[in-house]
């Protein structure tokens, strides 16, 4: 006589009870919280954690990793609610045909916050993407650390900083925050080297709710904002489109049929207005040199007055920085040269050649207690250590220290192209005509003008600005495999 059995139970004496009970397991860990928590989140307009994943990668490309893990842990009643994935979906796929790592915490589960096994699975993607040099996409949502779980947490977190920091400048580290991020989770996302973030939605923060997208935006702690989940999806797909898959591979170039032409809607030659005083949009330059539409800023409501982003130049990938007359004349404080110095070591660190647009007279004055050499001296020095190929063009002012830090030749550019409108020199023309008791005209045609430094060496070529694109274009394919060999190091001591 056989048995009685529950009928909603597998039979698992036999192979097909066994493979059903795995399908039921993967099921309930595609919804860990039940249908109910799904359903909340997509009437409310968001996406779930697995939803993003899947949005990202290629359709039918996620391979899941951990799907069925839990948390061991058992203090303060902990062992009452174990559900699957434990609060983070991880895995790898495809992005555009490009291979990925990826992981998405879950705020739907204790808050998004780490645990242990939380911690073991993110640390494990890291750890896949640094072995299999791949990009890392991490979709951030959660609170900090489980209180929980105490030091457990603690170590992971200090395992993952400590990995995330092997991983810098190794693979490409993009954080998309979707949402809430708060507690010792906010510094993952700072270490990541573009920060994607939902704008209302997400924050950043050590308190949590402290924070807001707009102080995020503004701060630079966001790189750039979309408007939703999807949107800003897509920016992390677009990110990922202009950087190599590690610091070992080339750059990116686009294939010829996928490249657009310059944007073209301004005359470069009338672009620099005849009034010295007068302002002009260096994003207008950039857009009319750059393959039409590739240009993407990053941190455009920090520092607006000092350009950084990346574009295409004959579907090569190429990093922009860029003086802005039209902010603040184009003068260099804290925050821009932050900025900027960030941006060139992430280029460099990346095979990423670097393309710079001069229009300054310099760096803003001293403010009290601001700290303003020691801060702004970290640009000399990231200009100077990138070994990556160097173009600059100078369309105006490169007075000074705004000359040495945007560009010289003798700071390593490659490459340094004058427009007939440019004015190299060592200060403005009101100093040197106080230091020399010359008058004006023989100063502006003495040195206030491209030529001086042309007979010198320190600018290759006076170009009309109509051809710059093109001899952008023809540098960057000369200078595609530089090499250098520099002094044996562990690193520079730059001043942060």
């Amino acid at each position: 006589m056989t048995a009685s059995t529950d009928s909603t139970k597998p039979d698992m004496s036999t192979t097909a009870g066994k493979i059903a009970d795995l399908r039921n397991r993967l099921t309930e860990a595609r919804t860990p919280m039940g249908e109910d928590s799904i359903r909340e989140r997509h009437s409310a307009g968001l996406l779930t954690a697995r939803d993003r994943v899947e949005a990202l990668l290629d359709a039918d490309s996620f391979v899941e990793i951990d799907a069925l893990a839990r948390h061991r842990a058992t203090a303060y009643g902990s062992d009452k609610s174990r559900p699957l994935t434990d609060g983070v979906v991880s895995g790898h796929g495809t992005v555009d045909g490009r291979p990925v790592c990826v992981f998405s915490q879950d705020s739907t589960i204790f808050d998004g916050q780490l645990g242990e096994t939380h911690g073991e699975k993110i640390l494990k993607v890291i750890q896949l993407a640094l072995k299999s040099g791949t990009p890392l996409i991490g979709i951030y949502e959660g609170t900090g650390a489980r209180l929980k779980e105490g030091v457990a947490a603690l170590e992971y977190f200090s395992r993952i900083l400590s990995l995330q920091n092997q991983a810098s400048g190794v693979i490409p580290h993009i954080a998309l925050v979707a949402g809430a991020v708060s507690g010792l989770t906010a510094h993952n996302v700072a270490l990541a080297d573009v920060v994607v973030e939902v704008a209302q939605a997400g924050q950043v923060s050590l308190a949590a709710g402290a924070g807001s997208s707009l102080s995020d935006a503004t701060s630079g702690t966001a790189h750039v904002q979309a408007e939703d989940d999807r949107a800003a999806l897509d920016l992390v797909a677009d990110v990922l489109s202009y950087l190599p898959s590690n610091n070992r591979a080339l750059p990116i170039r686009e294939d010829e049929d996928e490249r657009q032409p310059a944007a073209e809607n301004a005359d470069l030659n009338t672009i620099v207005p005849d009034e010295a005083a007068q302002a002009y949009s260096m994003a207008t330059v950039v857009e009319n040199i750059v393959d039409g539409g590739s240009f993407l800023g990053l941190q455009t409501q920090f520092a607006p007055h000092m350009l950084t982003g990346f574009a295409r130049i004959d579907g090569r990938s190429v990093g922009i920085i860029a003086n802005q007359p039209d902010q603040g004349a184009g003068a260099i404080d804290i925050d821009a040269a932050e900025k900027a110095a960030r941006f060139i070591r992430f280029c460099d660190a990346f095979n990423i050649p670097l393309v710079t647009f001069v229009d300054s007279a310099g760096f803003t004055p001293d403010a009290d207690g601001a700290g303003l050499v020691r801060k702004t001296a970290k640009l000399f020095a990231a200009t100077a250590e990138a070994s990556v190929g160097k173009i600059a063009v100078v369309t105006r002012k490169a007075y000074g220290s705004a000359y040495l830090a945007m560009g010289a030749k003798r700071m390593g550019t490659d490459l340094v192209f004058a427009w007939p409108t440019a004015e190299i020199a060592v200060a403005e023309l009101d100093d040197l005509v106080m230091a020399t008791g010359k008058d004006e005209a023989r100063i502006t045609e003495d040195q206030i003008n491209p030529y001086a430094a042309a007979e010198r060496g320190l600018v290759d070529a006076v170009i009309a600005p109509a051809d710059t694109r093109k001899q952008i274009a023809d540098g960057l394919l000369l200078l595609e495999r530089k090499a250098e060999d520099r002094y044996p190091r562990k690193y520079s001591n730059i001043p942060f």
